[in-house]
């Protein structure tokens, strides 16, 4: 029973909930200032290499994709594309109904959607190596056009790979008790990452598919 009045900040004879309470507002906002204080590094980071994209596919050649060995690289699978970004999309509207599920404590509903969450960004994932392995632009260093795709792509993969984990680890959390419907600050910082991933994703798409 003290275990979890210490944890959860209330019990039948607890007079302290009150004062936990307190103290977990005031260490949700300053948790919540540092995890966007890490997403903006991320997006710094993104962005120090997009505008490097950017600059080297305006500056080197005057055809895009470039023109290699006297031929013209073939553009990526738009359509494609397209479809495993729906999935990517799909995955932060089931990541938001998770979160509302929470809220209401409707665990098994949220059980639902957090799992959809996880299902979707694996999908996304498996749609990306599908694309990787039939690409017609060359490697790493076959071009600048291919370097910049899988270095772009692939960074955002590995954060999409990241935030699958990091979902299956906050949904052992909530098995285990971690989080009631009054706090559940681990879900909260979960679903602005998975929305931070879609909204890169929304750029880089823009970016190899539709420029």
């Amino acid at each position: 029973m003290a275990v979890s009045v210490a944890v959860h900040g209330h019990g039948p004879d607890d007079h302290g909930g009150h004062d936990d309470d307190i103290i977990y507002q005031e260490t949700r906002d300053m948790r919540l200032m540092g995890f966007v204080l890490f997403l903006v590094s991320d997006v710094v980071l993104f962005s120090s290499y997009i505008f490097a994209y950017i600059y080297l596919r305006n500056s080197i050649q005057p055809t895009w994709p470039p023109i290699v060995d006297g031929h013209q690289l073939p553009r990526l699978d738009t359509a494609f594309a397209a479809f495993n970004s729906v999935v990517l999309f799909g995955s932060g509207v089931t990541m938001h109904f998770a979160l509302e599920s929470w809220k209401h404590a409707n665990k098994p509903r949220f059980n639902t959607f957090m799992w959809l969450t996880i299902f979707l960004g694996l999908g996304f994932l498996g749609g990306q190596g599908y694309e990787y392995a039939h690409a017609q632009i060359g490697g790493w260093s076959g071009n600048i056009f291919g370097a910049s795709f899988f270095t772009l792509t692939g960074m955002h993969g590995i954060h999409v790979f990241l935030g699958v984990c990091f979902l299956f680890a906050l949904w052992i959390q909530t098995q285990r008790g971690v989080y009631t419907e009054h706090r559940f600050f681990g879900l909260t910082a979960g679903t602005l990452y998975w929305h931070f991933v879609d909204v890169i994703w929304v750029v880089l798409f823009f970016l190899f598919y539709l420029w």
